[in-house]
């Protein structure tokens, strides 16, 4: 998957239109009426750090059954954890927050689905229309299930059907009607260039570009690392001990690298910070590529993160009562809703 090239010299054609030589690189010295240059053409050290830096390209046309059978396993994984949420068979349902874990599963799905229209190798039969549309439901997607397992972790004591009417469905559309906003910028800036869904990074879309770097390390970054701050500074001052962390925020493990990664190519590309050579931006893309690889791989363990943490919190719910009992006492608890 990928194609690693090696860093590419200039080459003099005696045809100027095909010379890759700028003119630009040489001082002419006109006091002796001589043109001599700065340097001599014996030496083309210079030219190595003249020379374009390419990078490997983990996620060219190569990677194209890398997606598509990503996107598989993640809509047959979701279509499952679904399918068991809302069969009454399968008595999900007797978690209070499963329309939580509903939402997490179709946010899942939709990431799946439109893995395809933004895999190298469609080319010719990408339109930019589906390509910003891919991109809006990607991001959107996966910023709504970032805000999901914050508001779990910090409201999960809240979540039951009797506690506060009108919760979950008001946080079910202000989450979803959030994450689809922090979508847009991402949405505007992507187009087809030259074949391939991708970021266009020309001068008028720089503030989009930042603005989706910003919404990327805050959301995938440092929401969980607040969620931890204030968990310490509660637990430090002996209040409650929230927010709850469970397994669903492993979620975050395939998003914080992107996040970060993001981020600092922002920073590198604003001039805010200076790559140091050519193997700094290597490096860099490299890992851009790795990190985008492991947000892709999310839509295949988000849906078995899903069903482990419903296995242990209907477990510590209800250890040692049989199946119709916790029935029972989920109807008394509830007052005959499920």
């Amino acid at each position: 998957m990928g194609n690693c090239l090696k860093q590419v010299k200039p080459s003099f054609s005696l045809n100027m239109n095909e010379s890759q030589l700028d003119l630009g690189d040489y001082s002419w010295n006109y006091s002796n009426g001589e043109n001599t240059t700065y340097g001599h053409f014996e030496d083309y050290n210079w030219l190595d750090s003249a020379a374009p830096c390419h990078s490997c390209n983990l996620l060219d046309e190569s990677s194209f059954p890398f997606f598509i059978l990503s996107s598989v396993l993640g809509i047959l994984a979701s279509g499952a954890v679904l399918f068991g949420l809302l069969r009454p068979l399968f008595h999900w349902q007797l978690y209070p927050a499963w329309s939580f874990l509903a939402q997490m599963a179709v946010g899942t799905g939709l990431f799946s689905i439109v893995l395809p229209i933004l895999a190298p190798g469609l080319n010719s039969s990408q339109s930019t229309i589906l390509c910003r549309l891919g991109y809006w439901i990607w991001y959107s997607s996966a910023f709504a299930q970032a805000l999901l397992i914050g508001c779990h972790a910090c409201l999960r004591p809240k979540l039951g059907t009797g506690q506060i009417p009108g919760l979950t469905l008001g946080l079910i559309m202000g989450l979803w009607g959030v994450a689809a906003l922090l979508g847009l910028p991402v949405t505007l800036a992507s187009d087809i260039t030259p074949g391939f869904c991708t970021l266009s990074y020309s001068r008028g879309l720089g503030t989009l570009q930042s603005m989706h770097a910003v919404v990327c390390f805050a959301i995938f970054s440092l929401l969980p690392l607040g969620l931890l701050g204030a968990k310490g500074l509660r637990r430090a001052l002996g209040r409650s001990p929230g927010p709850w962390i469970d397994i669903l925020w492993m979620w975050f493990i395939f998003w914080w690298p992107h996040g970060v990664v993001l981020g600092f190519d922002s920073l590198v590309r604003a001039k805010v910070l200076l790559l140091p050579n050519c193997l700094a931006q290597q490096i860099l893309d490299l890992s851009l590529h790795l990190a985008e690889v492991l947000a892709i791989l999310h839509c295949v363990a988000a849906p078995l993160l899903l069903a482990l943490f419903f296995h242990q919190a209907t477990q510590s719910s209800f250890p040692s009562l049989p199946l119709s009992t916790r029935q029972s006492s989920h109807l008394d608890n509830t007052g005959g809703k499920i």
